[in-house]
């Protein structure tokens, strides 16, 4: 009896050891997915999450970060209050706007057409050498490119203004240009009316390439079969390209005018260098709501009301997206059927 007894409590007890060698490989195989993720999780934790849930909290505080975290002081909604009243902020808010509309539509108007152009009229190296050249403007430093269109628009000796007065003696086309030594200097970033449309022009140079890039592969895309159809049909090169290339592509164009409603609404490194940090310029006309933020943030010091102007931001540009998708989603996400 003494046996059995001792052979029982043996087999419970190894039978117990083999189901916690189970639970800890079951938990270490567990573990491991996490283990390899952990980095990840980690950074995220501290440069995103963190940063985020800081800046809800900022924006109910007042706070300078010269006196140190000890200094906030609660203040509820009130730095909101007195963002939706500044003058300021409406009218950085203004010119986003314009600039986002001014620089967003003649980046498709000019990509969609030359993409098209570069696939069905050219084939091979130079399509593809053209193409990675449109894209150079894209992956060169913002700032960089600012600062050459800061010497090209310079009053005095900037290439812009060489260049129209060069134009205005060609025999031809010069009577097209005569108003132009009457002018001079053209003050392209020290005139409220022209500061703008100068922002514009350097953003839309940058950009158009990227959404070159992205219509040729949407133009990629359509069978070489749709249009020998249509020619079949009797369709000419415009009917091909209206009828059957352009609403093939909708899920690239929905693609491409979510990210530029997106980019545009958030400028900051190009009216910032144009007028030099000086507030946005003449009568604040290059101010963006991003550029508006620095100010409030880094130049006044003032941190909680620049958290609560970068949620307002950041609700305004959910708003924009939002009608966007409201509108297009279901053509631009399904595409042409």
């Amino acid at each position: 009896m003494t046996d059995v007894t001792s052979n029982s409590a043996a087999a419970a007890s190894l039978s117990a050891e083999r189901r916690a060698r189970r639970r800890k490989r079951a938990f270490r195989k567990a573990l491991m997915p996490w283990l390899f993720i952990s980095p990840y999780l980690v950074l995220f934790l501290v440069f995103t999450a963190f940063p985020l849930l800081f800046s809800v909290y900022l924006s109910f505080q007042e706070w300078n970060p010269v006196t140190g975290l000890s200094g906030m002081s609660f203040v509820g909604l009130a730095n909101y209050a007195q963002a939706i009243t500044d003058p300021w902020l409406w009218k950085s808010l203004y010119n986003t706007v314009w600039l986002a509309i001014a620089t967003g539509i003649p980046q498709h108007v000019i990509a969609i057409p030359i993409a098209y152009l570069l696939v069905t009229a050219f084939r091979g190296s130079f399509r593809h050498l053209y193409t990675a050249t449109m894209f150079i403007p894209f992956i060169t430093s913002t700032v960089a490119i600012s600062l050459i269109f800061y010497t090209i628009y310079s009053s005095n000796n900037g290439i812009l203004n060489q260049w129209l007065l060069g134009l205005s003696s060609v025999p031809v086309i010069g009577a097209l240009f005569a108003w132009v030594p009457d002018a001079m200097p053209i003050r392209w970033l020290g005139s409220s009316d022209l500061l703008k449309p100068a922002i514009a022009m350097v953003v839309i140079w940058k950009y158009t390439g990227f959404n070159i890039v992205i219509y040729s592969a949407g133009f990629l895309t359509v069978s070489k079969d749709l249009y020998d159809a249509a020619k079949v049909d009797g369709c000419n090169a415009w009917q091909q390209f209206w009828h059957v290339a352009l609403p093939m592509i909708r899920p690239f164009i929905f693609f491409a005018l979510t990210l530029t409603i997106i980019g545009n609404l958030q400028l900051f490194e190009e009216p910032f260098i144009l007028t030099a940090g000086d507030s946005g310029g003449v009568s604040q006309a290059g101010l963006t709501a991003s550029y508006y933020l620095y100010l409030v943030g880094w130049e006044w010091l003032e941190m909680g009301s620049a958290a609560a102007i970068s949620w307002i931001l950041f609700a305004f540009i959910a708003l924009a997206t939002s009608v966007h998708f409201y509108f297009n989603a279901r053509e631009g996400l399904e595409g042409h059927n």
